[in-house]
């Protein structure tokens, strides 16, 4: 028996030193399931130097864009679980299979997480013209005057979309999506006063809160931003549950070797830590996170929970 027992620890051990080998010994892709210039692809390309330098071989991020980052997503969950081909998203990874009828990966089957790498709050914004100067009055006016409050987005289903539905969700609101192509009409919208309220980034908010432009009442993170330290957070505000931060975390197809999921945790989690890192995306409102595997598959399952009630309370569908 014992003898059994050693051999199927020799094979176990051999098998792992095979499919391991002396990785990485080609470049590593991390596919950017959206196109150049958003978001994740800004992260990313903060983190992939160092990434490289640290490993030895070269990390290049490759763009593959289409049907709210599906085609990318369905692509890395189809290929070879090797530690070459990895997959860098956001909230489109959890929220997705509530939003499309047909989707060819599953979030929580078909990958094995390697870090939740940071995560940045929005910020509530109102036209000046809305006679509202906190969260709480902005609800009571909402509920008031129900389903004639708008609010502008880049496109249904995307981020924007579900963190103020997510807010209604919360709040027992009812106000009305005017969606836009792109961020930036969405803003122009808001500062115009073609819609009420959105949210905005740290970055926007940064260059239009002295403007007079637009009206800051919150930020969504659980705890007020060292650079916008006088902002109190939508919890404080008055929705005491209420928390959103979009993410940047990385994945890698299902079946890959625990042993390279730990490398390239060890090297992501290195990269995002730097202190030049940290300090870049604290100006960015970011905050470094670098969780354990474990910890973003959780977040991940709970994620995936929480869209599908919002997405069903508001009936989106974006096909």
């Amino acid at each position: 028996m014992r003898r059994i027992w050693v051999g199927s620890v020799w094979f176990f051990t051999f098998s792992v030193m095979a499919q391991t080998g002396a990785y990485p010994v080609k470049p590593i892709r991390v596919i950017i399931p959206a196109a150049p210039g958003g978001s994740i692809d800004g992260v990313m390309r903060l983190l992939v130097p160092k990434m490289t330098e640290s490993l030895g071989q070269s990390v290049v991020l490759e763009s593959r864009p289409g049907a709210s980052t599906n085609m990318g997503n369905e692509y890395v969950a189809r290929a070879p679980a090797d530690g070459y081909t990895l997959l860098a998203n956001t909230l489109p990874l959890v929220a997705n299979v509530s939003l499309f009828t047909k989707l060819g990966y599953d979030p929580e089957k078909d990958y094995a997480p390697i870090c939740l790498v940071a995560t940045a709050p929005s910020f509530v914004a109102v036209h000046p013209s809305v006679p509202a100067k906190s969260v709480a009055e902005f609800i009571n006016l909402a509920k008031a005057h129900p389903q004639t409050v708008k609010y502008s987005t880049s496109g249904a289903g995307g981020i924007t979309h579900l963190s103020l539905e997510l807010l209604a969700f919360k709040t027992g609101t009812h106000l009305v999506h005017v969606p836009y192509k792109g961020g930036g009409p969405a803003l122009l919208a808001l500062m115009s006063g073609e819609v009420d309220v959105s949210f905005v980034s740290a970055i926007a908010a940064s260059g239009f809160m002295d403007s007079g432009r637009l009206r800051l009442l919150a930020v969504t993170s659980a705890k007020r931003l060292p650079i916008f330290p006088k902002l109190p957070t939508v919890a404080e505000s008055g929705v005491p549950d209420y928390e959103f931060n979009s993410w940047v975390g990385v994945l890698a197809p299902l079946q890959t070797p625990v042993p390279i999921v730990k490398l390239l945790h060890e090297h992501l989690t290195r990269a995002a830590r730097a202190p030049d890192i940290v300090e870049r995306f604290a100006k960015d409102g970011a905050v470094v996170i670098a969780s354990t595997p474990e910890a973003f598959k959780t977040q991940v399952s709970q994620e995936v929970a929480l869209w599908a009630k919002v997405i069903r309370q508001a009936g989106i569908k974006a096909d």
